[in-house]
């Protein structure tokens, strides 16, 4: 088994690193850190270039956990997806048999997920293992309201 995080150097991912980190070492699974963004387009050189682009920004987002991971002696494994995040958080948790699922959230209220699909929402409507979404530290002090 293992955990999976959604990370992209968000406030939100900054707190659910954390916590996954917690949830890994409490249960002796590794963390399996995961960035899916597609890039808009279908084809064409701009596409490509855009995907790189892309691609490169989910490695650079993922040092910062991978290393967070090894402090708290807990392995890691990267995947960087071309795939819209909470599809590509799906493919992970399925690939590597997940515990849990665990994501940030950016303060938006659930109405507001609800209509534009935000990825935790889309997780705890789609997941068949259990989404852990971690408020950032601004949600956390006002109880987890938001304007």
């Amino acid at each position: 088994m293992s955990v999976v995080l959604g990370y992209d150097e968000s406030p939100g991912a900054e707190r659910a690193l954390h916590v996954a980190l917690e949830v890994a070492t409490a249960f002796g699974e590794p963390l399996v850190l995961v960035y899916g963004a597609a890039a808009p387009g279908a084809t064409g050189e701009e596409y490509r270039a855009h995907r790189e682009a892309v691609l490169q920004a989910g490695r650079s987002a993922l040092a910062r956990a991978v290393e967070a991971a090894d402090e708290a002696g807990v392995p890691s494994t990267v995947e960087v997806v071309d795939d819209k995040p909470a599809q590509a958080l799906l493919d992970a948790a399925e690939r590597h048999d997940a515990r849990v699922i665990i994501v940030g959230t950016w303060g938006d209220s659930p109405i507001r997920g609800a209509l534009l699909g935000s990825t935790p929402h889309k997780l705890l409507h789609l997941s068949p293992v259990p989404v852990l979404c971690v408020p950032t530290a601004d949600e956390a002090q006002a109880g987890g309201r938001t304007a």
